[in-house]
Protein backbone atom coordinates (compact mmCIF):
# COMPACT_ATOMS: atom_id res chain seq x y z
CA UNK A 1 0.00 0.00 0.00
CA UNK A 2 3.16 2.44 0.88
CA UNK A 3 3.83 2.07 -2.84
CA UNK A 4 0.43 3.62 -4.39
CA UNK A 5 0.50 6.14 -1.41
CA UNK A 6 4.00 7.42 -2.92
CA UNK A 7 3.02 6.91 -6.24
CA UNK A 8 -0.34 9.05 -6.05
CA UNK A 9 1.87 11.56 -4.48
CA UNK A 10 4.75 11.99 -6.74
CA UNK A 11 2.34 11.97 -9.78
CA UNK A 12 -0.16 14.44 -8.27
CA UNK A 13 2.77 16.57 -7.81
CA UNK A 14 4.15 16.57 -11.14
CA UNK A 15 1.10 16.91 -12.81
CA UNK A 16 -1.29 18.89 -10.39
CA UNK A 17 -4.31 17.30 -12.20
CA UNK A 18 -5.05 14.55 -14.28
CA UNK A 19 -7.14 15.86 -16.96
CA UNK A 20 -9.54 13.76 -19.30
CA UNK A 21 -8.10 11.88 -22.39
CA UNK A 22 -8.37 13.88 -25.21
CA UNK A 23 -9.96 12.87 -28.26
CA UNK A 24 -9.12 14.06 -31.46
CA UNK A 25 -10.87 13.57 -35.49
CA UNK A 26 -8.37 12.48 -38.20
CA UNK A 27 -10.28 13.15 -41.60
CA UNK A 28 -7.69 12.56 -43.86
CA UNK A 29 -6.17 9.02 -44.25
CA UNK A 30 -3.18 8.98 -46.39
CA UNK A 31 -2.07 5.13 -48.04
CA UNK A 32 -0.07 4.29 -50.63
CA UNK A 33 -1.43 3.57 -54.01
CA UNK A 34 -5.00 2.87 -52.98
CA UNK A 35 -7.23 5.56 -50.32
CA UNK A 36 -8.18 3.24 -47.68
CA UNK A 37 -10.86 5.89 -46.53
CA UNK A 38 -12.57 5.82 -50.01
CA UNK A 39 -12.87 1.91 -49.57
CA UNK A 40 -16.08 1.59 -47.14
CA UNK A 41 -15.97 -1.98 -46.63
CA UNK A 42 -18.73 -2.32 -44.01
CA UNK A 43 -20.93 -0.05 -45.61
CA UNK A 44 -24.30 -1.28 -47.74
CA UNK A 45 -25.64 0.12 -51.19
CA UNK A 46 -27.66 3.29 -50.44
CA UNK A 47 -26.72 3.35 -46.78
CA UNK A 48 -25.94 6.75 -45.23
CA UNK A 49 -22.60 6.88 -44.42
CA UNK A 50 -22.10 6.87 -40.56
CA UNK A 51 -19.72 9.33 -39.50
CA UNK A 52 -17.27 8.01 -36.87
CA UNK A 53 -14.67 10.07 -34.37
CA UNK A 54 -11.09 8.75 -34.00
CA UNK A 55 -10.56 8.69 -30.64
CA UNK A 56 -6.52 8.94 -30.66
CA UNK A 57 -4.91 10.68 -34.10
CA UNK A 58 -2.24 7.99 -35.20
CA UNK A 59 0.45 9.27 -37.46
CA UNK A 60 2.72 7.23 -40.34
CA UNK A 61 1.84 4.62 -42.65
CA UNK A 62 0.94 2.17 -40.14
CA UNK A 63 -0.99 4.42 -38.26
CA UNK A 64 -3.59 5.20 -41.08
CA UNK A 65 -3.74 2.03 -41.72
CA UNK A 66 -4.83 1.13 -38.65
CA UNK A 67 -7.55 4.24 -38.45
CA UNK A 68 -8.64 3.32 -41.86
CA UNK A 69 -9.85 -0.35 -40.02
CA UNK A 70 -11.11 1.03 -37.05
CA UNK A 71 -13.26 3.41 -38.77
CA UNK A 72 -14.61 0.45 -41.48
CA UNK A 73 -15.12 -1.66 -37.74
CA UNK A 74 -16.67 0.66 -35.84
CA UNK A 75 -19.19 0.91 -39.22
CA UNK A 76 -20.00 -2.65 -38.93
CA UNK A 77 -20.00 -2.98 -35.06
CA UNK A 78 -17.26 -5.41 -34.88
CA UNK A 79 -14.18 -3.63 -33.14
CA UNK A 80 -13.56 -5.98 -31.13
CA UNK A 81 -14.18 -8.83 -33.48
CA UNK A 82 -11.72 -7.09 -35.89
CA UNK A 83 -9.24 -6.55 -33.32
CA UNK A 84 -9.45 -10.38 -31.91
CA UNK A 85 -8.99 -11.36 -35.88
CA UNK A 86 -6.32 -9.04 -36.63
CA UNK A 87 -4.01 -10.03 -33.67
CA UNK A 88 -4.74 -13.70 -34.57
CA UNK A 89 -3.19 -12.78 -37.90
CA UNK A 90 -0.09 -10.66 -36.44
CA UNK A 91 0.40 -13.96 -33.90
CA UNK A 92 0.17 -16.49 -36.92
CA UNK A 93 2.86 -14.25 -38.66
CA UNK A 94 4.96 -14.22 -35.90
CA UNK A 95 4.96 -17.72 -35.03
CA UNK A 96 5.99 -19.14 -38.26
CA UNK A 97 8.89 -18.41 -40.12
CA UNK A 98 7.82 -19.68 -43.66
CA UNK A 99 4.37 -17.24 -43.28
CA UNK A 100 6.66 -14.47 -42.25
CA UNK A 101 8.83 -14.82 -45.14
CA UNK A 102 6.01 -14.84 -47.52
CA UNK A 103 4.69 -11.47 -46.35
CA UNK A 104 7.57 -9.93 -46.75
CA UNK A 105 8.81 -11.00 -49.84
CA UNK A 106 8.12 -8.40 -52.47
CA UNK A 107 8.80 -11.05 -55.49
CA UNK A 108 5.87 -12.92 -54.92
CA UNK A 109 2.83 -11.99 -57.52
CA UNK A 110 -0.13 -9.53 -56.29
CA UNK A 111 -2.26 -12.32 -57.27
CA UNK A 112 -0.75 -15.07 -55.85
CA UNK A 113 -0.24 -13.04 -52.13
CA UNK A 114 -3.77 -11.91 -52.69
CA UNK A 115 -5.21 -15.63 -53.12
CA UNK A 116 -3.03 -17.17 -50.32
CA UNK A 117 -4.07 -14.30 -48.07
CA UNK A 118 -8.17 -14.86 -49.17
CA UNK A 119 -7.53 -18.35 -48.38
CA UNK A 120 -6.04 -18.22 -45.36
CA UNK A 121 -8.85 -15.76 -44.07
CA UNK A 122 -11.55 -17.90 -45.03
CA UNK A 123 -10.12 -21.08 -43.29
CA UNK A 124 -9.85 -18.62 -40.35
CA UNK A 125 -13.68 -17.97 -40.88
CA UNK A 126 -12.41 -13.64 -40.80
CA UNK A 127 -15.49 -11.12 -40.60
CA UNK A 128 -15.42 -9.54 -44.73
CA UNK A 129 -14.19 -6.14 -42.95
CA UNK A 130 -10.93 -7.71 -41.65
CA UNK A 131 -10.52 -10.03 -44.81
CA UNK A 132 -10.90 -6.93 -47.24
CA UNK A 133 -8.49 -5.00 -45.14
CA UNK A 134 -5.81 -7.77 -45.06
CA UNK A 135 -6.25 -8.09 -49.20
CA UNK A 136 -5.36 -4.40 -49.06
CA UNK A 137 -2.71 -4.31 -47.05
CA UNK A 138 -1.62 -7.35 -49.25
CA UNK A 139 -1.60 -5.53 -52.09
CA UNK A 140 -0.20 -2.50 -50.79
CA UNK A 141 3.13 -4.51 -50.00
CA UNK A 142 2.45 -3.66 -46.37
CA UNK A 143 1.96 -7.08 -44.71
CA UNK A 144 5.63 -6.98 -43.78
CA UNK A 145 4.04 -4.08 -41.00
CA UNK A 146 1.37 -6.29 -40.12
CA UNK A 147 2.54 -6.73 -36.66
CA UNK A 148 2.84 -2.45 -35.99
CA UNK A 149 -0.76 -1.87 -37.40
CA UNK A 150 -2.18 -4.48 -35.13
CA UNK A 151 -0.41 -2.49 -31.97
CA UNK A 152 -1.77 0.30 -33.54
CA UNK A 153 -5.24 -0.99 -34.09
CA UNK A 154 -5.37 -2.17 -30.37
CA UNK A 155 -4.71 1.61 -29.42
CA UNK A 156 -7.84 2.77 -30.67
CA UNK A 157 -9.97 -0.45 -29.98
CA UNK A 158 -9.11 0.29 -25.98
CA UNK A 159 -10.10 3.99 -26.53
CA UNK A 160 -13.26 2.60 -28.03
CA UNK A 161 -13.85 0.49 -25.06
CA UNK A 162 -12.62 3.04 -22.66
CA UNK A 163 -9.55 1.53 -21.80
CA UNK A 164 -6.53 3.05 -20.42
CA UNK A 165 -3.31 1.10 -21.17
CA UNK A 166 -0.95 1.44 -18.22
CA UNK A 167 2.83 0.36 -18.11
CA UNK A 168 4.39 -0.41 -14.78
CA UNK A 169 8.36 -1.22 -14.69
CA UNK A 170 9.51 -2.71 -11.94
CA UNK A 171 12.86 -5.13 -11.11
CA UNK A 172 10.64 -7.97 -9.34
CA UNK A 173 6.80 -8.74 -10.42
CA UNK A 174 5.10 -6.71 -8.20
CA UNK A 175 3.22 -8.77 -5.19
CA UNK A 176 -0.90 -9.56 -6.68
CA UNK A 177 -1.81 -7.31 -3.77
CA UNK A 178 0.36 -4.44 -4.70
CA UNK A 179 -0.51 -4.95 -8.47
CA UNK A 180 -4.37 -4.69 -7.14
CA UNK A 181 -3.91 -1.55 -4.90
CA UNK A 182 -1.72 0.38 -8.07
CA UNK A 183 -4.34 -0.24 -10.52
CA UNK A 184 -6.92 0.90 -8.03
CA UNK A 185 -4.96 4.14 -7.50
CA UNK A 186 -4.90 5.02 -11.54
CA UNK A 187 -8.70 4.03 -11.84
CA UNK A 188 -9.32 6.46 -8.76
CA UNK A 189 -7.25 8.86 -10.38
CA UNK A 190 -8.60 8.52 -14.26
CA UNK A 191 -12.14 8.33 -12.78
CA UNK A 192 -14.78 6.25 -13.60
CA UNK A 193 -14.99 6.98 -17.37
CA UNK A 194 -12.45 4.95 -18.02
CA UNK A 195 -11.37 0.92 -17.46
CA UNK A 196 -7.71 0.34 -16.39
CA UNK A 197 -5.43 -2.01 -18.14
CA UNK A 198 -2.21 -2.46 -16.16
CA UNK A 199 0.69 -4.61 -17.59
CA UNK A 200 3.72 -5.33 -15.47
CA UNK A 201 7.43 -5.43 -17.60
CA UNK A 202 10.36 -6.28 -15.47
CA UNK A 203 13.81 -4.28 -15.86
CA UNK A 204 16.70 -5.03 -13.82
CA UNK A 205 18.77 -2.35 -14.74
CA UNK A 206 16.33 0.45 -13.01
CA UNK A 207 17.44 -1.07 -9.78
CA UNK A 208 14.75 -0.50 -8.02
CA UNK A 209 11.39 1.47 -7.73
CA UNK A 210 9.34 1.83 -10.26
CA UNK A 211 8.07 3.76 -13.97
CA UNK A 212 4.72 4.14 -14.38
CA UNK A 213 3.33 5.01 -17.83
CA UNK A 214 -0.24 5.84 -18.79
CA UNK A 215 -1.65 8.57 -20.91
CA UNK A 216 1.01 9.52 -23.11
CA UNK A 217 3.26 10.48 -19.51
CA UNK A 218 6.32 8.94 -17.92
CA UNK A 219 6.87 9.49 -13.99
CA UNK A 220 10.08 7.98 -13.54
CA UNK A 221 10.82 6.86 -9.82
CA UNK A 222 13.30 4.45 -10.33
CA UNK A 223 16.33 4.60 -8.08
CA UNK A 224 18.58 4.07 -11.93
CA UNK A 225 17.08 7.71 -12.35
CA UNK A 226 17.27 9.12 -9.14
CA UNK A 227 20.63 8.44 -8.73
CA UNK A 228 21.45 10.00 -12.08
CA UNK A 229 19.84 12.96 -10.67
CA UNK A 230 22.30 13.03 -7.66
CA UNK A 231 25.30 12.33 -9.73
CA UNK A 232 24.74 15.41 -11.92
CA UNK A 233 23.92 17.63 -8.91
CA UNK A 234 26.89 16.15 -7.12
CA UNK A 235 29.52 16.83 -10.31
CA UNK A 236 28.16 20.93 -11.05
CA UNK A 237 30.87 23.47 -9.53
CA UNK A 238 30.03 24.91 -6.34
CA UNK A 239 30.28 28.65 -6.12
CA UNK A 240 32.24 29.63 -3.20
CA UNK A 241 30.21 32.61 -2.75
CA UNK A 242 27.06 31.20 -2.07
CA UNK A 243 28.12 29.39 0.89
Amino acid sequence: MALCYRVRSEIFNKLGFLSSQRSNLQRSLISPSTSLASRNYADLPGQKEKKVKIPKALYGGSGNYATALYIAAVKANAVEKVESELLAFAEAVKNSAKFSDFTKDPSVAKDIRVKAIQEICGEAKFSDVTKNFLVIVSENLRLKNIDTIAKRFVELSMAYKGEVKATVTTVFPLPPDEEKALKDTLQEMLGTGAKVHLEQKIDPSILGGIVLEFSQKVFDMSIRTRAQQMERILREPVNIGDI
